[in-house]
């Protein structure tokens, strides 16, 4: 017998075998349309457009789902590096998970913000905002209004690995047309295991061993003799296809593709990250530590050091621990103490990343636009050359 909740690992499935096997969503084709008219508005008007993926994917255990394999994700970093890119002049597509945190509203839906915590009730029993919030309010309001206005943010969602992995093949070939204009932040926590839907339970996986025909994740029962306590729960799992090749070589193969490597142990980090690029043959890896996150990542790009940027010290946000510099910091960098307490000077790890990768973006872009060129005059030289060939035949 294996220990509770184990996770066994089994084959891996080909690209072709995993979308014949498990059927797109139901909103597939009414997403489509709507991000095909959102790129080819932008198209028109020669803007960039980055494609967003944020918050975490479930794995259901059964069809009709109860039960279900989920991971942290919040989509902080995914809805907070949003803002940033259409601050930079992008059109973005923010694919996220349903009901994680969303561009702009979520400086007020995360349970450390309570949007009720900004409201007060008026002379007249009429809701208001309170005084002390309400510039940064109006700044916030007036960006997703533009943002709006504009048609510069379209927002789509999943929930399971299945369904985001037919949303991102499905963007991505719409996205074609953009060539090197298109950017791929791949910020969403993939699942890396799933069960496929042949082997699901139809209906919810019961917790007596009487009524679980079917299962793919079954009760199995130990020597303990108190049989309440022995029941232990296997899921059998295989690898999810790793799509990214996929991405590069064929659903967008001239697109610019970043993706995140998140890890536990500093000394796996940046191997893990040089490692996914020589293996999917990308662009960039940012790479972060789960307990630093917040304030520090690395950028590991094909053919270049490692580079980390960080948030300064007197500037960052709670870590996961909830410590914040001390005062002695403070005092040495001549930050005065109610600023850092009311987080005047708090600054957000994507207000850093973006500009950065804005700018390799458009290098990127220049550099395929003068190859473009290069090989359109190489082929224009040739024809020219034939032509002489042939008239002096």
């Amino acid at each position: 017998m294996g220990a509770p909740d184990s996770v066994t690992c089994c084959r891996p499935s080909s690209e072709r075998d995993y979308f014949d096997q498990n059927p797109p969503p139901q909103n597939l084709d009414s997403h489509a349309k709507l991000a095909k008219a959102f790129i080819s508005h932008h198209l028109q008007s020669n803007r960039a457009v980055v494609l967003v993926t944020s918050g975490g994917t479930t794995v259901p255990l059964e069809n009709q789902t109860v039960r279900f394999v989920d991971n942290f994700s919040a989509g902080t970093r995914g809805a907070t590096s949003a803002e940033y890119f259409l601050e930079a002049g992008y059109a973005v597509i923010f694919l996220h998970r349903q009901f994680s945190l969303l561009p702009y509203s979520r400086h007020y839906s995360h349970s450390t913000n309570c949007f009720l915590d900004y409201m007060v009730e008026g002379q007249d029993s009429e809701v208001v905002v309170n005084p002390a919030y309400q510039e940064k309010m109006l700044n916030v309001l007036r960006k997703y209004n533009a943002a709006r206005r504009n048609n510069i943010l379209l927002l789509l969602s999943f929930t399971t690995v299945t369904e985001y992995l037919w949303e991102l093949k499905n963007i991505s070939m719409l996205m074609r047309p953009l060539g090197p204009m298109a950017l791929f932040y791949l910020a969403a926590a993939v699942s890396d295991f799933f069960v496929p839907r042949d082997r699901l339970s139809e209906h919810k996986i019961q917790s007596s061993d009487t009524d679980r025909a079917g299962a793919t994740a079954e009760l199995e029962t130990s020597g303990n003799a108190d049989t309440s306590q022995g029941k232990q729960l296997m899921i059998n799992l295989d690898p999810v296809p790793k799509f990214l090749k996929s991405l590069v070589d064929g659903w967008a193969p001239e697109g610019m593709i970043i993706s995140f490597k998140l890890e536990t142990d500093p000394a796996l980090l940046v191997s893990k990250a040089q490692q996914a690029l020589g293996r999917y043959s990308h662009h960039l890896v940012i790479g972060n530590l789960l307990s630093t996150r917040k304030f520090e990542v690395v950028f590991v790009a094909p053919g270049k050091e490692e580079r980390w940027i960080r948030v300064p010290v007197h500037r960052r946000v709670k870590s996961v621990s909830g410590t914040r510099p001390t005062i002695d910091t403070l005092s040495n960098g001549n930050i005065p103490e109610q600023e850092w307490m009311n987080g005047d000077l708090e600054q957000e790890i994507e207000s850093l990343i973006v500009p950065e990768v804005a700018k390799m973006h458009r290098s990127f872009a220049q550099r395929s636009q003068q190859h473009k060129e290069e090989d359109e005059d190489d082929l224009l030289a040739k024809a020219l050359a034939w032509a002489e060939f042939g008239s002096a035949d």
